[in-house]
């Protein structure tokens, strides 16, 4: 009964967590509305192919065809046999929940566990895990639909309590916790989450070994320390599947160095040594200025929402410029957009500044230099010295785009640090006595520049229009859409809209800064207890921080889930094409951006997609042929009204011939679409008549603008044993036919007949991976024209196979279901041991 009292309070906080979870999202959740973001949606076409196979054959995928012109699915829907017990573990981790409110408990639930494994009592760690799950950053990717990035954060928290229990001790427990959300994290797969928290565990190990040192108790973190690098290899071993073959898939990604050099001629050093261009990761880089959105969040506008629908900025608008402001949006930093600012709450930040005063040991330095190198990093461009010098020297930092998102760190050690200066008040009231200057000093830091930026935001924020924004609008004046007189009056009333919307907010934050110091000195001058003070700063937090993510988050963006279902509705477009009776053949939709929609995907093999991380040797085809050869496409279309038997194919658009593009989706007047068929697509297969080997990439990519893919391959001179040798004019004759047999997403079976053999192209995307065989027997394949699969075959007729089945999937499952057994064992072996402790305790007892 004891046992039960004890845990009492834990599990009210659990309640607590649902109860405002629930709250948060009662209008969607009491109404069943679901999230309609584009993430949200974009899914399901790209998962169609996927869900579909695995529903009738019981099995995974690993390869799809219906993006992109085919990918592996290690990044689409990176799930094994082997987690399959894990993920049963995490849904009662989750208590069975679902959606956005099951977002939002996991989020607090993980920092609740890791300050109660920093032995904070259960009110305040209830209070910090609202501090770190409020931000509005983990709001914003919600409504994004970034669900892998937030489960990874979310037990980022609990992973790195493991730790704090390994040092403190705890060292059989601390392993438990730390494999146990290591692997659920692993899981989680965003792995740019996982990598940005690295130096944050290793910082607080070296904290925590200068303690270690001082005390004199070197031997303990030595123990701690072999512990978590145990627990650490079991839970990347228990996701050894998923990590292995991210890791080769992102060789081959756009995350991979690229083999071509022609496009950095002009600019050598905007290519990493193994990784992403620097522009390409530096694109979305938070501006400097933009980082005091940490205290004020609408310093740069809040999101790339209309202007028109921002009440306080519409207030000082002139509306014979409304047309204008429908153009533009409320955010105007040099972002190319977002969803949001990053706002970790007013007197969050406070309590930060004065947790430098008031908490002592390497714990505070180590939080404030993780702090500190997450906010210079994530200015990206606008910093290039410490960029340049990460990309170049860091391993595996040049992996990663959107180097903004590196903010989480601080959204982590703000609040973290901020529970260990509030703990320390708390549990040593005459701190706050000797120090209090050093209070007014934290509120000057923080209350005091919102007030600055209330009374004066020209000095600070003098101009507030982006240059994408100002070089739109003269552009729009130097071709006569708006008047070169009204120019300047435009510039001036949204200089005074968006300055409003500044001071609106930066008065918000000096009040809620100010409450907050007014506590403080209350709890001081001993008018108020520390209960009341942790439940007054509870209240006073969630009210910022809800507000503000209410801005990015909130019901309207929530629809009726048949509205989801719609998104992907059959058209009569889709009707007139799926009754072509080939088995496997590919659509490009050019009714709007088709590398930007998973749409086509539902009903079509498409040649576009939505992926952060496609094939890197496809977005290269893309950039240099598929998307000029779409526009010559769309052109020529009209210019015949679909008839393209009147234009030349193979010189116009020989790249989607060869990529078997049978239809195009074109869009008219009204939203309304029709297909266009393609004659001059080359099927599924075909001989070639001559093989050209290239020296290098650059030679094969570019060749294809010279030769006609239909009777020439390139192939790379490392492929020339593959091919048998074959080089040069190919013994072929009009009897020659490759023809489709069979159909599976990771599986393709052709008859292939030829009175002479020869090298056979398939219109299939070349991944390491793909396995052939003619007549059962295992062949080679070279890559072709840069993308293509090609085979060398005898005369007569034969059955060609190919199955996507990658041997080493099979060693990484061993792998992780013996690693997952072991930490099971563990982990019921303490259990065990506890419950018979405790029935000793209390036999003794008696």
């Amino acid at each position: 009964m004891n046992k039960i009292k004890n845990y009492l309070p834990d599990a009210l906080a659990v309640v607590l967590f649902i109860a405002i979870g629930f709250l948060y999202f009662f209008q969607p959740v009491t109404e069943g509305l679901v999230l309609t973001g584009h993430d949200h949606s974009g899914g399901i076409g790209a998962g169609v192919e996927m869900q579909e196979y695995q529903k009738r054959t019981g099995e995974r995928t690993r390869w799809t065809n219906a993006l992109f012109s085919g990918m592996p699915t290690y990044q689409m829907a990176p799930s094994y046999d082997s987690i399959d017990t894990l993920v049963g573990l995490q849904k009662i981790y989750q208590l069975g929940m679902t959606g956005v409110v099951m977002y939002v408990f996991v989020m607090l639930l993980g920092f609740y566990i890791l300050l109660r494994a920093f032995d904070f009592k259960v009110w305040m760690a209830a209070l910090g895990a609202v501090l770190w799950a409020f931000s509005s950053y983990f709001f914003i990717i919600i409504g994004a639909g970034h669900i892998w990035k937030v489960m990874a954060l979310a037990y980022i928290p609990p992973t790195i309590a493991g730790l704090v229990l390994c040092y403190r001790g705890k060292y059989l427990w601390g392993g438990v916790v730390t494999a146990f959300f290591l692997a659920l994290q692993i899981m989680s797969n965003h792995v740019q989450m996982s990598y940005y928290f690295l130096p944050v565990m290793g910082l607080m190990a070296l904290a925590y070994l200068i303690r270690a040192v001082k005390e004199k108790k070197l031997a303990g973190w030595c123990k701690a320390t072999g512990m978590l690098i145990v627990a650490g290899l079991i839970g990347v071993a228990i996701n050894s599947s998923n990590l292995y073959h991210t890791y080769q898939y992102s060789k081959e990604s756009m995350r991979g160095k690229s083999e071509l050099t022609y496009k950095n001629k002009q600019n050598p050093g905007n290519q990493t040594k193994d990784g992403l261009e620097r522009d390409y990761i530096t694109q979305w880089s938070y501006g400097i200025g933009e980082t005091w959105s940490l205290l004020v969040p609408n310093v740069k506008g809040g999101a790339s929402l209309p202007l028109t629908a921002s009440e306080k900025a519409m207030e000082k608008a002139n509306p014979q410029y409304t047309p204008v402001y429908q153009a533009l949006t409320q955010y105007w930093g040099e972002q190319p957009g977002t969803s949001g600012p990053v706002y970790v709450g007013a007197f969050v930040l406070m309590l930060f500044v004065l947790s430098l005063f008031v908490v002592k040991g390497p714990m505070k330095w180590c939080l404030l230099v993780l702090t500190v190198f997450s906010v210079m990093l994530s200015w990206g461009r606008n910093f290039m010295g410490l960029t340049d010098f990460f990309l170049d020297y860091v391993p595996m930092y040049d992996k990663f785009r959107a180097v903004a998102s590196i903010l989480v760190v601080a959204e982590f050690t703000i609040p973290l640090l901020a529970m260990l200066g509030l703990k320390t008040v708390l549990e040593q009231p005459e701190v706050l006595k000797a120090k209090l200057k050093y209070v007014y000093i934290s509120f000057a830091l923080t209350g005091g520049f919102a007030l600055l930026f209330a009374l004066m935001p020209d000095v600070f924020f003098g101009n507030y229009i982006s240059s994408s924004e100002m070089a739109m609008l003269q552009d729009a004046a130097g071709k006569g859409y708006i008047p070169q007189d009204m120019l300047g009056g435009i510039l001036g009333n949204l200089h005074d809209m968006r300055k409003a919307v500044v001071v609106a907010d930066s008065w918000r934050s000096f009040i809620i800064v100010a409450i907050g110091l007014l506590l403080l000195l209350a709890y001081n001058a001993r008018k108020i207890g520390g209960g009341v003070l942790v439940c007054a700063v509870f209240v006073l937090c969630l009210f910022d921080l809800w507000q503000v993510d209410k801005r990015y988050l909130n019901d309207g963006m929530f629809s009726e889930p048949l509205q989801t279902v719609n998104t992907v509705a059959k058209t009569q477009t889709d009707e007139m094409i799926l009754q072509d009776p080939d088995k496997y053949y590919r659509v490009m939709n050019l009714a709007g951006s088709p590398f930007n929609e998973n749409r086509t995907s539902y009903y079509h093999k498409s040649i576009g997609g939505y992926h952060a991380a496609k094939l890197r040797r496809y977005q290269e085809m893309i950039e240099e042929h598929i998307a000029p050869e779409m526009g010559r496409f769309a052109r020529a279309a009209a210019a015949t009204q679909g008839d393209l038997t009147r234009v030349d194919g193979d010189t116009i658009f020989p790249v989607l011939n060869m990529l078997n593009v049978k239809y195009a989706i074109m869009g008219q007047e009204g939203g309304e679409t029709f297909p266009v068929p393609n004659p001059h697509a080359y099927g599924n297969g075909w001989f070639v008549k001559d093989v050209r080997y290239v020296a290098n990439a650059d030679e094969e990519i570019l060749g294809l603008h010279q030769v006609n893919p239909k009777e020439t391959a390139l192939v790379a001179e490392k492929y020339k044993d593959v091919l048998g040798g074959t080089e040069g004019r190919q013994p072929i004759d009009s009897l020659s036919t490759v023809k489709l047999t069979a159909y599976d997403a990771n599986a393709l079976t052709y008859e292939v007949n030829s009175p002479n053999g020869g090298v056979v192209v398939f219109s299939e995307i070349y991944y390491p991976g793909w396995q052939a065989t003619v007549d059962g027997q295992p062949v080679e394949i070279a890559c072709a024209d840069y993308i293509l699969r090609a085979i060398k075959v005898g005369p007569g007729k034969h059955t060609v196979h190919f199955k996507f089945d990658p041997k080493s999937l099979h060693v990484t499952e061993t792998v992780a279901n013996v690693s997952l057994v072991v930490l099971m064992l563990v982990f019921l072996g303490l259990a065990g041991c506890a419950i018979v402790r405790n029935r000793r305790r209390e036999h003794r007892e008696v």
